[in-house]
């Protein structure tokens, strides 16, 4: 499942073959016609056609030498599917979080006191050491 939701997802990242899936929602449509609106070769929408058709997103009809594409929506409900799992499991997380920051914090029936900053204390100076026989001059 996840290598089809990643080829539907990769499929869809490019915005002139988000258009082909547009124009084909509305039935469908020869090669040729799907490639009259765009500024690119023929064979640079077929390229685009090819990748929409790997992830299953298009299903091609041949009649003689015209072929002929339709939109398979099957892949897409798939990934709705998921997206929406995941919506909801954010949208609940986010919801609870709200609810948790939106109530009030309990309060201590004994407040601390307040942090008193304590003064560093100096440095404990060593005393010097005693003078023996063996390090006096």
């Amino acid at each position: 499942m996840i290598a089809e939701l990643d080829a539907t997802f990769a499929a869809l990242a490019d915005p002139t073959r988000r258009a082909l899936v547009e124009r084909l929602a509305c039935g469908e449509a020869r090669v040729s016609d799907l490639a009259a609106p765009f500024r690119m070769s023929l064979p640079a929408v077929s390229k685009h056609l090819g990748v929409l058709e790997s992830a299953g997103l298009i299903r091609r009809r041949r009649e003689g030498r015209a072929h002929y594409l339709s939109l398979h929506a099957e892949p897409m409900a798939t990934a709705a599917a998921w997206l929406e799992r995941h919506r909801r499991f954010w949208e609940g997380s986010l919801d609870r979080l709200a609810a948790l920051v939106a109530e009030p914090a309990p309060r201590s029936p004994n407040p601390a006191p307040p942090n008193r900053r304590r003064r560093a204390r100096p440095a404990s100076i060593s005393p010097k050491p005693k003078r023996t026989q063996s390090n006096q001059p």
